[in-house]
């Protein structure tokens, strides 16, 4: 397999990773809705910079060595978990715009805070660590400088993320005067905020290994 190979046939399986709905998704379509394109954007950068540590990490050795230790996995398992039900509790306790008017003053107060709530949800998802782990050396051929190359894959995993994100928030966009309607923001919170705790509990009732 030579490096364009290996490149194309990562970027196929990237690209059907970043596109099949999940938590990356759901906290950007929602952030988008209820809270603004902008906000939505850096939530997504977030989460895509977290794939560029994780690209770092497996090139270095750290994500293979948090996938097949037990302690790091379980610390990672249950940092994770901790941090999505933390999420998924405010918002399901999230005012309604009934009671609470301005619908973007809850939350972090700068535009950092969004940017890392998606870098923290990227990095303490286990799943996202064993992936890296597992799946980039799989990519890497053979004689190639290993760190570099990932970097790249990490690269244009992180790419295709900003690219579906933009998507995302641009289709969200031409629903927003329906998006806009208190029950259906209040809807968004309870649905994303439920899908949180789902893939909170989920980490915590997984089995240890």
């Amino acid at each position: 397999m030579t490096p364009v190979q290996a490149a194309l046939g990562f970027t196929g399986v990237a690209a059907v990773l970043t596109i099949t709905p999940g938590l990356d998704t759901a906290l950007v379509l929602r952030t988008a809705a209820v809270e603004g394109p902008r906000r939505a954007l850096l939530a997504g950068a977030g989460i895509c910079l977290g794939c560029l540590v994780w690209g770092l990490a497996a090139s270095a050795g750290i994500g293979a060595l948090v996938a097949a230790s037990s302690a790091g996995f379980e610390v990672l398992r249950w940092a994770g978990a901790a941090y999505l039900l933390y999420l998924g509790g405010k918002l399901l306790l999230r005012p309604s715009l009934g009671q609470f008017p301005d619908a973007r003053a809850p939350g972090p107060a700068s535009p950092g805070g969004w940017f890392l709530r998606g870098l923290l949800t990227n990095l303490l998802n286990p799943k996202v660590a064993v992936f890296y782990a597992t799946l980039l050396p799989q990519f890497v051929p053979p004689g190639v400088p290993a760190t570099p190359f990932s970097m790249l894959l990490a690269g244009i995993h992180a790419a295709e993320g900003i690219i579906w994100f933009g998507v995302v928030v641009a289709a969200t966009r031409q629903l927003s005067v329906w998006l806009s309607r208190p029950r259906v923001t209040a809807w968004l919170d309870r649905a994303t905020g439920l899908l949180l705790l789902g893939f909170g509990l989920g980490l915590v009732l997984e089995r240890s290994r």
